[in-house]
């Protein structure tokens, strides 16, 4: 294990489109629903119309004009990764300072990565990886791969030891005060294991990965190009959802354009018997949208991570700040990594030849 030696500070670069765009209370109440309450069902826009109180019309010239202006990144369904049976993990690499933009090109032409960014740390690029299952080099095969391509100084593998919540959805219409308290009761940790899945199963995912058109019956073409009814397709994306296969179908949105300007990254050296306990706390924050426990190193204590969004640097400190208060955790105990640059960040797509081909080439 190398340890991290300090380096130049990275530039930081303004995203394209990266500024916020105005929107009313209908557009944040409708971002609040796509994002959480977006149903199985044949006419799903029109029961959100509904619960916002829109005609449907208004509600699907919304949503498009939401995609259209890059505030809604897809709708789309969210498949388990680790119940697909995937290998993934977190990865903090440390690469050249001077240029990390090098460095992050290599990492995005894997097609496992979902996401990459710059962080004001020693480890500056942060990025997230999953293999399929028939992979030949496999995820610990290919982040060596990766790190001889990049020339990474360093790697720290993060996978996820205990999986305490994940759930991108942004809070539209309410303030810093309930992004930083608690959202209800607590859920206890999710085990992260292979399920069992078939070729029907592949064939659904195949047909509805990726973005979903904004129409009345958006389930009526992926149902189609697997070969079944609506109900039939339904039901099994109801099946799988069971399963633990599919999470949802919701709208992932650009952060910074929806008003998102901060992320910061909360690490917390939390001690080994305390972990459960404060991680499932932890996970219980409105304002967090991801927690887990992750493995330690010697220049690396940190063993629970948290992800807050905020409008700004100020909201995301308050959120953090509040979970530093409640569990007793300052100074070495915790750190805060913002991301400078967004260098990627995709949905999965799942059961593609794009991993074989990646492996061909750079390996």
């Amino acid at each position: 294990m190398n340890t991290p030696a300090s380096g130049a500070t990275p530039k930081v670069r303004e995203r394209k489109d990266g500024a916020a765009v105005p929107l009313d209370d209908h557009d944040r109440k409708l971002m609040n629903l796509l994002q959480s309450s977006f149903p199985l069902a044949p006419e799903p826009f029109a029961a959100v119309a509904t619960e916002a109180g829109l005609e449907l019309d208004d509600v699907l010239a919304r949503t498009q004009r939401l995609l259209d202006e890059r505030i809604i990144r897809e709708l789309t369904p969210i498949f388990d990764t680790r119940a697909l049976g995937y290998e993934s993990m977190l990865v903090a690499a440390k690469v050249d300072a001077e240029n990390p933009h090098r460095a992050a090109k290599i990492i995005n032409s894997h097609p496992g990565v979902s996401h990459n960014y710059l962080r004001d740390h020693e480890f500056n690029l942060w990025f997230t990886i999953a293999t399929p299952p028939d992979s030949k080099l496999g995820l610990d095969g290919t982040v060596s791969v990766l790190q001889e391509l990049t020339g990474a100084e360093s790697i720290r593998q993060l996978p996820t030891l205990t999986l305490f919540k994940i759930n991108m959805n942004l809070e539209m219409e309410k303030g810093t005060d309930t992004l930083a308290a608690p959202a209800g009761e607590a859920v206890m940790p999710r085990e992260l294991e292979p399920v069992d899945y078939d070729e029907t199963d592949i064939e659904v995912i195949r047909a509805i990965q990726g973005q979903m058109e904004p129409v009345a019956r958006p389930f009526d073409a992926p149902a189609s190009r697997a070969g079944m009814d609506v109900d039939s397709y339904l039901n099994h994306l109801a099946g799988m959802q069971e399963r633990g296969i599919l999470r949802r179908v919701a709208a992932i949105l650009f952060h910074r354009r929806a008003g998102f300007s901060a992320n910061g990254m909360g690490v917390w050296r939390v001690p080994e018997d305390r972990i459960r306990e404060v991680g499932v706390e932890m996970a219980s924050v409105r304002g967090i949208s991801h927690c887990y426990q992750r493995p330690t190193y010697e220049d690396w204590p940190y063993s629970v991570f948290t992800m807050a969004h905020g409008r700004s640097k100020e909201e995301c400190d308050a959120i953090l700040d509040s979970i530093a208060d409640q569990h007793d955790l300052h100074g070495e105990d915790r750190a805060v990594l913002y991301s400078s640059t967004e260098f990627k960040k995709i949905r999965l797509r799942y059961f593609t030849e794009d991993y074989a081909a990646w492996e061909a080439e750079n390996s």
